[in-house]
């Protein structure tokens, strides 16, 4: 990145979002890759899909490879959690990543910060 921000591989949200959705099956996808997972969600409307977390995991912490300095070495998984807030539905979803998916996912993540932001405006200017 050209800025100070960090890349996604770099942040380490607090706690965690288990997979998954305690109350009803099935509500964990896996994608074999970034651009298997933009096809069936890219264009979702976010009124209805409110994705609400993100954490990208690497490395043995986690079970998977070590950066192996290849951008597109598959070694990391991107997980999402979304609401489904029509029908008050938790999903969870999985993606196969590499480095060079980064740019593509923060074009995806970009405009759901923005509905995040719009959804807790209020508090922006609170005292």
């Amino acid at each position: 990145m050209s800025d100070d921000r960090k890349h996604l591989w770099e942040i380490d949200h607090p706690y965690y979002m288990t997979e998954g959705n305690y109350f009803a099956r099935d509500c964990h996808t896996e994608f074999k890759t970034w651009d298997e997972f933009l096809d069936e969600w890219r264009d979702s409307d976010m009124d209805y899909n409110w994705f609400v977390r993100w954490d990208w995991r690497e490395g043995e912490n986690w079970d998977l490879g070590e950066y192996n300095g290849d951008d597109y070495y598959r070694h990391a998984v991107f997980l999402l959690q979304m609401i489904g807030q029509r029908k008050a539905k938790l999903l969870s979803f999985e993606v196969s990543v590499c480095r060079a998916d980064e740019p593509a996912i923060l074009e995806f993540l970009k405009p759901r910060w923005e509905y995040m932001k719009l959804m807790w405006e209020p508090l922006s200017n609170a005292r």
